[in-house]
């Protein structure tokens, strides 16, 4: 077993090729995961463009539904950062198209991980496992690692927050259960902004890109956590090298910003494009929602504050992370690059 290498899920994601990247330049050998291996030449030659060290990456076909894939490719390895998990543009019609997935892909992994006597296993979780699921008076508030979201609180979470939250406690309720040694950590990320290196992008970064495009007449009254990819990547890693990790969850946020300072930041360093300047009413959203699918999942955020914690990850990994402007503005260059704005 290769002390120094590791197996990444979902290495085709905005998250999974920037982790790949860091863990190369640290001398790590990565077999990435991916659906399809169709993907391989593509996403080898942009993880390339970013490290002197791609000989060091393998690509291995996998589903998070197919169980005996798993208990193969965990052989080779000492450590896994599991970051694949269904993550839509817009509200699926069945919630369990997502939530299925996410908890038996995760409980797939940490079988095959106890089963051959890994170290860790770093899993990617969300914000989302945390902040939602409150009652009116609750909601405008600052959440951390103690924190969870109620999934049986319909009418304040989404299907996505459900399916990280329901994968999230099953990985814990296993290593509860588990007598092998194997240890677990949970990063839980804000919306994840930086540099984009392809068109296949992550989600978040449309808060950049649909002010820039032209297609948002107006601001809607939300704002989230965000957190640059580039600073989630090291996190992971930090988390997957402490001894202190073991056991830990981590909230993953560079800080709270609304979408009228995003789009003032990036006005200011746009001035030729059409950022949007003046808020949309929140009903005006609700019925703009019909028309912009992808807008429906953030509904449920309109005219509150969730806020999280960082201290914890500050505090015990000595994690920095890049400040929330700056990931803005990486998003946004990026993104003009690629002509996706």
């Amino acid at each position: 077993m290769d002390t120094k290498k590791v197996l990444l899920t979902g290495v085709t994601g905005f998250l999974g090729s920037h982790t790949a990247i860091q863990l190369l330049n640290k001398g790590y050998k990565v077999i990435g995961t991916l659906r399809n291996l169709d993907r391989v030449s593509e996403i080898k030659k942009v993880i390339a463009q970013n490290t002197e060290y791609v000989d060091n990456l393998e690509f291995a076909e996998a589903d998070l539904l197919d169980e005996e894939v798993w208990y193969d490719l965990v052989s080779e390895v000492q450590d896994i950062i599991h970051i694949a998990s269904p993550f839509p543009r817009e509200l699926p019609k069945n919630e369990d198209d997502l939530i299925i997935p996410a908890k038996n892909g995760t409980i797939h992994i940490l079988k095959a991980a106890s089963k051959h006597g890994l170290r860790r296993v770093v899993l990617t979780s969300s914000s989302g496992a945390i902040i939602y699921g409150k009652d009116k008076n609750n909601r405008k508030s600052t959440f951390d690692e103690n924190n969870w979201t109620d999934i049986h609180n319909r009418l304040d979470s989404t299907p996505y927050f459900r399916s990280k939250t329901i994968a999230e406690k099953a990985a814990w309720d296993f290593i509860k259960q588990d007598t092998s040694g194997l240890e677990l950590t949970t990063v839980c990320p804000g919306a994840i902004l930086g540099p984009i290196l392809e068109k296949d992008f992550g989600t978040s970064a449309n808060i950049v890109i649909k002010a820039l495009d032209g297609s948002s007449p107006a601001i809607p009254r939300i704002g989230f956590d965000m957190v640059d990819v580039r600073s989630v990547a090291d996190l992971h890693i930090k988390a997957l090298e402490a001894p202190e990790a073991a056991g830990e969850r981590f909230v993953c946020s560079a800080g709270y910003m609304t979408f009228k300072e995003v789009a003032n930041i990036l006005r200011e360093n746009y001035p030729n494009k059409k950022v949007p300047k003046f808020t949309l009413p929140d009903f005006a959203v609700r019925l703009f929602s019909n028309i912009d699918k992808t807008i429906k999942p953030i509904l449920i955020d309109l005219g509150t504050e969730r806020k999280v914690s960082n201290n914890k990850a500050i505090k015990l990994l000595d994690w920095k992370p890049i400040p929330v402007r700056e990931a803005i503005l990486a998003c946004a260059e990026s993104a003009i690059k690629l002509s996706l704005a």
